[in-house]
């Protein structure tokens, strides 16, 4: 699945009992529609978890557009003897598309997959492409 959204607060890295690290960070979702002629806008929180790269923590910070590929689960849990459920993202990859100050057009989409994150900023001659 993939969804596109902003993060709503600084990314934490934590460890997992089995010395493990994992990045957690928060991302809302917005839909716009409308309703009886009335514009109307729904927002979905989502709980991400990132285990392929620490490093990358220190680009999550709130307000950062970021697109996500993975796969969605539920953490049911009970508060104040009521039951109650929030949306989990495991994520697999990553593209930052820049701060909400910033014009997206201008900062290319950086993108993070397995391991270490991985900055392509080489840039490759036309003439040097293999097709």
């Amino acid at each position: 699945m993939q969804i596109t959204g902003r993060i709503t607060s600084d990314a934490v890295v934590r460890n997992t009992k089995s010395d493990k690290k994992v990045v957690g960070f928060n991302v809302a979702l917005n839909e716009n529609y409308v309703s009886n002629g009335e514009k109307k806008q729904t927002t979905t929180f989502f709980e991400c978890s990132y285990w392929r790269g620490e490093n990358l923590a220190q680009c999550l910070i709130k307000g950062t557009l970021v697109e996500l590929t993975g796969s969605v689960g539920v953490n049911a849990y009970m508060k104040s003897n009521e039951p109650k459920a929030s949306l989990t993202f495991r994520v697999n990859e990553i593209k930052l598309h820049g701060k909400s100050n910033a014009k997206v057009e201008e900062q290319p989409p950086v993108v993070a997959t397995e391991g270490a994150p991985s900055f392509n900023t080489i840039p490759v001659p036309e003439d040097d492409l293999p097709f």
